[in-house]
């Protein structure tokens, strides 16, 4: 829609309002209801924006080890932009118009701890090289018959998941809750953010969708507003989505693969294929394959953030453990889809459901990037099981040992930036020390009596 449709939009709109939003560090929309006057007040000039959105943590708690704001800063506001480009209707707000916007360092000039920000940085270094990345992302996640308080209440145990038991692909499933089903499919799409498909995944109350793919940053933001709009719509039908990547020891984890591939700046090849090769991979895909792995233990943290990230990535629950690719094999973290011209691509399957899409993204990007700029040659692929591959190594197993790796590695300041880099690891550094300091029930089970 033309930016005078949208203006005119938002003028015209009964509510008098407008929905704006920002991500912090960990992808957690943080915004707020601004009038119609103001917003195109900011639209004109500009707008600000408190930036404690990048002084503490998911749970609000201020950091006390970054240095871009803290205490010793005041949190002032920082400068703001909207993109016009994101314009949305809410539909379950009566098509309430919706916005996202990024931070700036002052006037036009990018801040480096923002993630929309450093997405388009790393773009930005694509497209100077003459590609353009198509990516898409597929979430998995639980729902509960639960809200929000009463979750809280039974102290996140015991939850009633929408679904009982293993039934992976079920179309009995989908029938149970065929009101939320169909809201999420329908709603979604009213919201620009359309689904190629949905289907239960296996575990209780588990669903996996797949978004339909776009130019990366607008794949980004269809991914990040898709975990916030997801738990709107399940709001609305009493249910409460988590995308915790690990819910419990006892069942899979959820995975936010992310899917990409290289274009031509016209966008009418996919510079990934190649009739030549017998796996139909070209030079550039091979390169980008081997960068990604190569830069994974740098850069893992932005694929796996938080503490329980890790219980994801164990042998045997459909995550990846070893540096491994493979072609249509998803026992590796790096899944080859080979099947025509069109859609020959990649598949990061190390990513959780639990990530920052921008970051993620960015990510693999970057550390694909890097493999093209040194043309690195690509190990053999594993066939079988890549759990049993240890012949290139294995992923860090905790955020501790992920995020040293990241904090010493020259390879991810060099692709992200050594400012981003430095913030984001003090944020890692901070949420592992959070997690050392409650006592847990299975300490208690553990030690209380028999210690």
């Amino acid at each position: 829609m033309p930016s005078r449709s949208i203006i005119e939009y938002v003028k015209k709109h009964p509510a008098g309002k407008v929905k704006i939003a920002y991500t912090d560090i960990d992808g957690i929309l943080r915004g707020k209801y601004i009038s119609a006057e103001k917003f195109l007040s900011a639209v004109e000039h500009n707008t600000s924006f408190c930036d404690v959105i990048f002084g503490w943590d998911c749970a609000d708690a201020a950091y006390d080890n970054t240095s871009y704001t803290g205490w010793h800063s005041g949190y002032p506001d920082a400068q703001a932009r909207l993109d016009l480009n994101t314009f949305r209707k809410i539909p379950w707000e009566n098509n309430l118009p919706f916005f996202l916007g990024e931070l700036l360092d002052e006037p036009g000039k990018p801040l480096h701890v923002c993630p929309r920000q450093l997405l388009k940085k790393v773009l930005a270094d694509a497209e100077r090289a003459g590609f353009t990345p198509m990516f898409s992302q597929e979430f998995e996640w639980f729902n509960f018959a639960e809200t929000p308080q009463s979750a809280r209440h039974k102290k996140y145990q015991n939850l009633d998941p929408i679904s009982p038991g293993m039934f992976g692909y079920s179309i009995l499933r989908s029938s149970l809750q065929n009101p939320f089903f169909s809201d999420l499919f329908d709603l979604l799409k009213k919201f620009n953010v359309p689904l190629e498909g949905l289907h239960t995944e296996t575990g209780p109350g588990v669903l996996e969708a797949a978004i339909v793919h776009a130019e990366i940053l607008e794949a980004a933001d269809r991914a990040v507003l898709f975990k916030t709009a997801v738990k709107e719509i399940a709001y609305r039908h009493n249910i409460i989505a988590t995308f915790m990547a690990k819910i419990s020891e006892t069942l899979p984890g959820c995975g936010g693969h992310v899917h990409q591939s290289l274009w031509d700046k016209s966008v009418k090849k996919n510079v990934f294929h190649s009739d030549r090769d017998k796996n139909k991979m070209s030079d550039v895909m091979k390169q980008y394959v081997a960068g990604q792995l190569f830069c994974l233990p740098h850069i893992l943290p932005l694929y796996a953030p938080t503490v329980n990230s890790y219980k994801r990535l164990v042998e045997g629950a459909w995550a990846p453990t070893t540096l491994t690719w493979g072609i249509d094999n998803r026992t590796v973290a790096l899944r080859v889809l080979n099947t025509s011209a069109k859609s020959t691509r990649l598949e990061t399957r190390v990513v959780g459901s639990d990530v920052n899409p921008y970051l993620a993204m960015g990510a693999a990007l970057a550390s694909g990037l890097y493999g093209i700029k040194k043309k690195l040659k690509l190990q053999s692929a594993t066939t079988g099981n890549g759990y049993k591959d240890f012949t290139h190594g294995t992923l860090p197993t905790t955020l501790y040992e992920a995020t040293l790796s990241m904090k010493k590695s020259v390879v991810a300041k060099e692709i992200l930036g050594e400012k981003f880099i430095d913030h984001f690891v003090q944020t890692r550094e901070w949420e592992w020390r959070q997690h050392l300091k409650p006592v847990t029930d299975w300490e208690l089970k553990r030690y209380f009596e028999i210690i």
